[in-house]
């Protein structure tokens, strides 16, 4: 289910006082691959029910550049929801998901390996309230740029 950022305060404390231990991750998730497939079962396996904070098209392009993204945000939310692992997509548009951690307060927050407690702007919110920090290694090869380039390649021949 995709719900508006409004929404999702008020969406989170019911689940809470459902006992649902909530996890939640957030990325850009362009390209849909089998990288991001094992990667979100994973984090589902960590608690109940999994919150994705999806980057709206705007952050994306500020973090990965003008011609990102390849699909947009309304595409990119759609795909991801009808996995059977994600149970809502949220999309925001801060560059980090900071203010949206702040909103969702999960049990835990989940990000790929690629990251550390340093390197992570969120852990400070998480860990200030109790919550956990889990860390998935990433599926090598995998991922959305390595397939942007791919393509390139092939229409270079």
């Amino acid at each position: 289910m995709i719900i508006p950022e409004s929404d999702i305060e008020v969406w989170c404390e019911q689940l809470r006082e459902k006992n649902k231990k909530i996890i939640f991750t957030n990325g850009c998730f362009d390209i849909l691959h089998a990288g991001h497939v094992r990667y979100l079962e994973s984090a589902k396996a960590c608690g109940d029910y999994l919150v994705i904070g999806l980057n709206s098209d705007a952050s994306v392009r500020a973090l990965k550049g003008e011609s990102r993204p390849i699909n947009s945000e309304e595409d990119r939310a759609e795909v991801l929801g009808a996995l059977r692992a994600v149970d809502d997509v949220v999309i925001f548009g801060d560059e980090t998901a900071e203010n949206l951690i702040a909103k969702v307060r999960p049990a835990i927050y989940v990000k790929g390996g690629d990251y550390t407690i340093e390197t992570l702007p969120e852990a400070k919110i998480v860990l200030s309230y109790g919550g956990k920090v889990e860390f998935i290694p990433l599926v090598a090869g995998r991922s959305s740029s390595n397939i942007i380039n791919k393509i390139k390649l092939t229409e270079e021949k």
